[in-house]
């Protein structure tokens, strides 16, 4: 699921449109009968102090300057909020796709271990989406005791999706369980199941559900109706473990995103992989 959720986007400083702000610097003539030392704020009596002090402030503009352009600059949460195609490579598979693998950069529970990499393909107009820290699992790393948003991508058009870690500890007390020693597809999505939809889950929201391996690996797929949830009224999810972690994968639409992109968020989901 590529987080960190971070997320800081406005500069402290704007950048100066007036070009007034350097005239005082100019080489006008001094006169020492207006300088005053007790002030620091004024200049200094002696010529030669004053041409240093000149020289200092002109620094310290230059500070500033540089600090308002490296504020304007986006952090990398920020920058991610592009389309996708635009930094993220063609799928070999289908190239009217994109690919994101996630890499411990990506996420603090990848950089701590606490989830396995992961990898799905999206439409190249999707956008990377901010995750507020205290949903990114960055404040708990490395020992969570709640599930937590690895990553986020959504359109305007076409719906969203999200990746979904919970701690194996709070669904089963064997270590390294496998997806099948938690229990059965309709026991995890009802513990799960909150986090799929954004706030409560019952079991009649439960269209479908299907089982199959993948590289070794068991996912657990559903689809449900959900018209009541946050995240949306049509959610797609599945869901696998490994290591210390389940890790769940979400797709959401609204009613009139699924009308038109329901086959994209299946194709989504399908490639879901840790």
């Amino acid at each position: 699921m590529a987080t960190v959720f971070a997320n800081p986007s406005s500069p402290i400083f704007a950048p100066s449109t007036s070009s007034r702000s350097p005239s005082f610097l100019s080489s006008s003539p001094l006169n020492p009968s207006t300088l005053n030392v007790k002030n620091p704020l004024k200049f200094p009596t002696s010529l030669h102090q004053s041409r240093e002090q000149i020289v200092q402030r002109r620094e310290f503009l230059k500070g500033i300057a540089l600090i308002s352009i490296l504020w304007q600059k986006p952090c990398l949460s920020i920058a991610r909020e592009v389309e996708v195609g635009s930094y993220l490579p063609p799928s070999p598979s289908d190239p009217s796709f994109v690919v994101f693998k996630a890499t411990p950069k990506d996420t603090p529970a990848l950089r701590a271990g606490n989830v396995q990499p992961y990898q799905f393909i999206l439409p190249p107009t999707w956008k990377q989406t901010r995750i507020a820290n205290i949903l990114s699992g960055n404040y708990c790393q490395p020992k969570c005791a709640e599930p937590w948003i690895e990553v986020k991508f959504e359109d305007e058009k076409q719906g969203k999706v999200q990746v979904v870690a919970s701690p194996l500890i709070r669904l089963t007390n064997k270590p390294n369980a496998s997806i099948e020693d938690i229990g059965s597809p309709e026991k995890l999505i009802a513990s799960l199941g909150p986090f799929v939809t954004g706030n409560t889950y019952d079991s009649d929201e439960l269209l479908e559900t299907s089982v199959e391996k993948l590289g070794g690996q068991t996912y657990y797929t559903y689809m449900l109706e959900t018209p009541l949830a946050l995240t949306g009224s049509h959610n797609l999810a599945k869901a696998t473990a490994k290591g210390n972690t389940v890790v769940l994968f979400v797709a959401s639409a609204n009613d009139k995103q699924w009308q038109t992109s329901q086959k994209t968020l299946k194709a989504i989901l399908d490639s879901f992989q840790v």
